[in-house]
């Protein structure tokens, strides 16, 4: 059963990561950077999609997980999301890392090269995002007569959205600050490459150690919850017309929605 969900995951996560190698082979088309105006939409429209996929995907299959099995919800599901949140504000102090557009590293004290902290911080986003896919079709695989397989593909599709941006949000400023095409490209695809990685390693975790499926979902979900909150919502709201940033988010929020209303 453990090679079956690896499979499934090594799918889903696969196809999430490939869309932000395609995003980042954008660097080969254009010549210009993202407007402000356009990353605080795809920063917006992440948050959006990350939230929705925390909720139905994540949080709602770990209570239901913890309840057939007459557990109590609250810690498991508590427990696990509180250790998520904790575990990448954890990582996000100890490693050092460069959000695009700003000039002041985050993390530890490291003499990186800019290029390598900008695709740490976008690797930090793509972390919770594999053990979200991961998990979600290593639950599929376990029960395919559900709905578990629609939801999975549905998550899947809803990162995929918006790691195709996220990936161009990578190449694109580095071709700008006269990183040549093929390394600026390298980079952006190498961000997306912690998803699988991340992906199989959290199945491999939750198949190997019995009944602790609803700890590792809600921690996946505290995990998106802590880069929404901390990260991606203020970045959509800096500067001017802060309301794009708001309406990218319902707008990611809704498509997360509605692609789990139709699949499902």
């Amino acid at each position: 059963m453990l090679q079956r969900e690896l499979l499934y995951a090594a799918l889903g996560t696969g196809f999430t990561c490939l869309a932000t190698v395609l995003g980042a082979g954008m660097v080969f088309f254009f010549k210009k950077d993202m407007s402000h105006t356009m990353q605080k939409v795809f920063l917006g429209f992440a948050a959006g999609v990350m939230i929705a996929a925390s909720v139905w995907s994540l949080l709602i299959p770990a209570m239901d997980m913890a309840e057939s099995r007459g557990q109590n919800v609250l810690l498991p599901v508590g427990g696990g999301f509180l250790l998520g949140g904790l575990f990448l504000m954890a990582l996000d102090r100890l490693l050092p890392h460069l959000h695009i557009g700003s000039d002041e590293a985050e993390g530890l004290p490291a003499h990186w090269k800019r290029t390598t902290m900008i695709v740490l911080a976008v690797t930090l986003h793509n972390i919770p995002e594999g053990m979200a896919v991961g998990l979600s079709f290593s639950v599929a695989a376990q029960d395919t007569t559900s709905g578990a397989l629609a939801a999975a593909l549905a998550l899947a599709i809803g990162m995929g959205l918006q790691n195709f941006p996220e990936g161009a949000a990578v190449s694109l400023p580095m071709r700008s600050q006269g990183v040549s095409r093929w390394k600026a490209f390298a980079c952006g695809a190498a961000s997306g490459i912690v998803e699988p990685i991340f992906g199989l390693l959290t199945v491999l975790v939750a198949g190997s150690i019995t009944g602790v499926m609803s700890w590792v979902l809600a921690f996946a979900a505290g995990a998106m919850i802590y880069v929404v909150v901390e990260e991606l919502i203020p970045e959509a709201q800096l500067g001017e017309h802060s309301h794009t940033g708001t309406v990218s988010v319902m707008l990611g929020f809704l498509v997360m929605m509605l692609l789990d209303v139709v699949l499902g």
